[in-house]
């Protein structure tokens, strides 16, 4: 057994069909993560990986033309529960390794920060740090997906060892449910950098 903390950052690509809309834009963004992890070794090369994560999926809007003023920020804090098959190779100290696997998680907030052009009065309105309330026949809160990642581990003591790993989380749900005539899903693919410590038992 070994258990351990993560910490890292993430790119979220914000995928969204615009439906014609040409002076809607949208940008991915950069957010944190962190999680306690645990692992159970199988055998020297094959383990079973589960983890809890606080992780931000954050995206950019933004618009161009006659309400070109229309420029902001979404947070999104999601909690993922990944559970993974961990492979690694190499030799005692330096190892590499692949995980693959599914998660599962929840929509915990969301905000709004930036600046908004009223369509009406074409006045520019400045909203930061707006918290977004949930509509439950809109938002989908259930998030589950595809999580994969390759890194290196470095096991500098008998009871301790260091990670660094590149990973995505694939979502396979939409962030919005499909409660109107015109079909409109939207996803979140998130691309990061993890550093993490272990302790093994």
């Amino acid at each position: 057994w070994r258990v351990g903390i993560s910490r890292g950052v993430v790119w979220n690509h914000y995928s969204i069909d615009k439906h014609y809309m040409t002076d809607w834009h949208y940008d991915g963004a950069i957010g944190v993560t962190m999680g306690v992890v645990g692992q159970y070794n199988i055998s020297d090369w094959k383990a079973v990986r589960f983890e809890v994560n606080y992780i931000e999926k954050n995206h950019r809007q933004y618009r161009t033309g006659t309400l070109a003023d229309t420029d902001y920020d979404t947070e999104n804090i999601y909690l993922h529960v990944p559970v993974m098959a961990s492979y690694s190779f190499g030799a005692q100290k330096w190892r590499g390794f692949l995980n693959l696997g599914v998660y599962g998680g929840y929509w915990l907030s969301s905000k709004w920060s930036g600046g908004f052009m009223n369509t009406f009065s074409g006045k520019d309105t400045r909203c930061y740090d707006v918290n977004v309330g949930f509509n439950s026949e809109r938002d989908q809160r259930w998030d589950f997906g595809l999580v994969g990642g390759v890194g290196i581990e470095y096991r500098f003591h008998r009871h301790w060892a260091a990670q660094m790993e590149g990973r995505c989380y694939y979502s396979t749900t939409s962030t919005q449910k499909d409660y109107m005539r015109l079909y409109d899903p939207r996803y979140n693919t998130a691309i990061g950098g993890l550093l993490a410590v272990f302790y093994l038992f």
